[in-house]
Formats: structure tokens, C-alpha cells, sequence
């Protein structure tokens, strides 16, 4: 097979790991180095245009124990908590409950009680779905681009460009360029593990990559890292599904 040759091209492919035929998604992008991600789709490997097959079939093989491993690991996990977005309804919401409240209006977003209450006042016809998932991104991109500044003086580091995503299990990256992405869906969690992924990827603005060194720099900037880590896995298969 050639190389596919543009960023963002997929290919479906499949590899014998274990004597397991494991599928997964080859897509091609502007990256230096080979990556592995698995999640409720599968496995994916993003990988620079100039890498070869055989390239990607070898680091496979390297780490063919982990893959295995973390594809049973999330075909045993229990499926996230579907959504429905009525009156009177309640979600995770920064460590507390977000109570939600339908009424007629003109799409208007109110916040009261502390930020404990959402109203949704929407014109006739129109599904609330939309203005929720803009409420709560909005108001997460707030909260985020607060620790993000918190994080980045504390490492003693220009504040970096913030880009919220909406990626279902992805919470966070930053990019060669000091690009920091974060889930608005975080917004789900504590603070404290919120602080953990924002810290996690301020580390990277220091070391682009996950050696002992980059650990040092989280745990510098999050002494209990580990348990903080430890919690986003475990509520993440609790928080509520909806919007795109």
C-alpha cells in the first residue's frame, strides 16, 4: 500500500497482534512522530505523511501487550450515561449538580443561584440541545482559560492560545506550536481533575513529550497527579452524552 500522502487522509487497516485480528484507523497527519489512541472507536494511529506501513506495523507490534490490553479495558467499560434534556433535569457540573430549567423565550442563556441553576428560554419549535451545548461550552471555556493562566505562571510561561474541542474521550492536547486544545465537556468534573489535565498540558509548553522529565513537571505543578488522573478515569465513563 502507498503512503498516503495528505494530512487528514484515513485509511481502515488491520494487524495480527496476539493472534487477534486487530482493526484500526491509519490517519495521516502533520506530526513528527507515530501516535496510538484507543477509545469507544477503536484503535487509531495518526501518523507524518513520510511514515511507511511497515513503520506503523512495527511500533504496533512493539507495543502489541498495551493494545491488546486497552481495547478489552474499554470493551468491558460500562457506556457513559446517556442524556435527557428536560425541565427539572440535573448534570455533573464543575463538582456540583447543574439544575436545568425550560421556558419559552427568544434562546437566551440565563445563569443563576450561584451558577447552580441554567435556564434555557427558547423560542418556539426549537430543540434545547444547541443551547445547552453552547452554555456549557462558553461557560467551561471561561473556567478552563482561568486555570489555564493560573498554570502557565505558575511554570513561569507565557499564557498560551486556548482552542476548546469537543472530542468524546480526547480531554486535552497542545500542539508544536504551543496550541493548548481542552474539552469543554471537562466542565463535567471537579476542579481538581480539571487541574489536572489543564497542569498535564501546560507541562508540554516545557517538555513536548511524556519522558521522566515531563512527569517531573507535572508533579511539580500537581503533586497528586496520580490520583487526580486516577478519578477522570473513573467519572469519565459517568458523564452525561449529548450534543455533537
Amino acid at each position: 500500500m502507498p503512503n498516503l500522502s495528505k494530512p487528514g487522509e484515513t485509511a481502515a487497516r488491520s494487524i495480527t497482534l496476539g493472534g487477534r485480528d486487530i482493526p484500526y484507523a491509519l490517519i495521516r497527519r502533520p506530526r513528527k512522530t507515530i501516535g496510538l489512541a484507543i477509545d469507544h472507536r477503536g484503535l487509531r494511529v495518526s501518523a507524518p505523511p513520510r511514515a511507511s506501513l511497515g513503520d506503523v506495523e512495527a511500533l504496533l507490534a512493539q507495543h502489541g501487550n498495551w493494545v491488546l490490553k486497552k481495547l478489552d479495558t474499554w470493551q468491558s467499560a460500562p457506556l457513559a450515561t446517556g442524556f435527557e434534556i428536560v425541565d427539572g433535569a440535573s448534570l455533573p457540573w464543575l463538582g456540583g449538580d447543574l439544575r436545568l430549567t425550560l421556558a419559552c423565550g427568544r434562546n437566551q442563556i440565563i445563569w443563576s443561584g450561584d451558577s447552580q441553576t441554567l435556564t434555557l428560554a427558547l423560542a418556539a419549535g426549537r430543540s434545547p440541545q444547541a443551547l445547552l451545548e453552547r452554555a456549557l461550552r462558553e461557560r467551561a471555556g471561561d473556567v478552563l482559560y482561568g486555570r489555564l493562566v493560573h498554570y502557565a505562571k505558575l511554570l513561569g510561561v507565557a499564557v498560551p492560545a486556548l482552542a476548546l474541542s469537543s472530542a468524546r474521550t480526547r480531554w486535552g492536547s497542545c500542539s508544536s506550536q504551543g496550541v493548548i486544545r481542552l474539552n469543554w465537556r471537562l466542565g463535567h468534573f471537579p476542579l481538581p481533575v480539571i487541574d489536572y489535565v489543564v497542569a498535564h498540558e501546560v507541562a508540554h509548553l516545557k517538555e513536548m513529550n511524556h519522558s521522566p522529565r515531563f512527569w517531573a513537571v507535572v508533579e511539580q505543578l500537581c503533586p497528586d497527579w496520580r490520583q487526580r488522573r486516577l478519578e477522570l478515569r473513573r467519572l469519565a465513563k459517568l458523564i452525561p452524552v449529548f450534543g455533537r
